[in-house]
């Protein structure tokens, strides 16, 4: 694997070289490219100006930010050179919290770090320990493509997983989304039987099965093609299902969990 940034991890007036590497890794998702229909050659784009309508070349292409509709503040190069914040190549750690108090909805992407080369294997060490030993994660910044980020640095399994972060403005409110205005009560036994059925199905996070079943059922019939299979899949049609009563619809699906079990 190979790492997609490299610089320092600093907190207080500790500095660790480090390595980072992707903890995501999208080969496996299926793409497909845009054919013509006729005689499957690739489709292919062209940048036109939406101005002139000319083709317009790469090195012709300007960054610019839209403060007002239709009116643009071109950016240079020399424009974001201009701005060199410290954490080009640090990541500083100016905190630590309990991982308990991030919301979930804040994590973005996950991150391996490593130590850069035999100098920081004993620093690199007593981070990932100190991190172990208290139970917190560190709070820092870093800078990758082109943009900030506030990260989290956790300790595990010989590494230090670094979680990137959003910021509270790219996450849309609650507010926003409609909710129950009066939530009902809901009735007394209907509680206890929905309590009872999610426990009859708990189980570890360990023993629950991520297979992906779209990608690999696609790619069963992506080789039946290669392989000059028709292609024939019948549907059949759902029947209507009748209402039943929600206290028997709770009971039948716990038994039927008990029964898997």
């Amino acid at each position: 694997m190979r790492s997609i940034w490299k610089g320092h991890i600093r907190f207080s007036l500790v500095t660790i070289p480090v390595l980072v590497y992707n903890g995501v890794d999208n080969k496996g998702n299926l793409r497909f490219n845009q054919l013509h229909k006729t005689d499957s050659g690739r489709i292919r784009y062209k940048k036109h100006c939406g101005s002139c309508g000319e083709e317009v070349k790469h090195g012709d292409i300007v960054k610019g930010y839209e403060y007002e509709p239709d009116t643009y503040v071109v950016m240079t190069e020399k424009d974001f050179d201009s701005i060199r914040l410290e954490s080009n190549r640090i990541v500083d750690v100016n905190a630590f919290v309990d991982i308990g108090e991030i919301d979930p909805i804040r994590y973005e992407h996950v991150y391996y770090l490593a130590p850069n080369g035999d100098i920081a294997l004993s620093t690199f060490a007593l981070l990932r320990q100190a991190l172990k030993k208290s139970g917190k994660v560190g709070l820092g910044r870093i800078i990758l493509r082109d943009r900030e980020d506030v990260v989290v640095l956790e300790a595990r399994d010989q590494i230090i997983v670094m979680y990137k972060l959003r910021y509270p403005y790219e996450l849309n409110t609650v507010d926003e989304v409609p909710k129950l205005k009066a939530e009902p009560e809901p009735d007394a036994a209907q509680l206890e039987l929905a309590d009872t059925l999610i426990q009859s199905l708990s189980k570890p996070f360990s023993e629950i099965d991520f297979t992906d079943r779209y990608r690999d059922a696609m790619l069963s019939v992506i080789q039946d093609k290669i392989d000059g299979k028709e292609i024939v899949q019948v549907i059949e049609q759902e029947k209507e299902k009748p209402v039943i009563d929600i206290m028997d619809a709770l009971k039948r699906s716990i038994e039927e969990a008990k029964e898997k079990k």
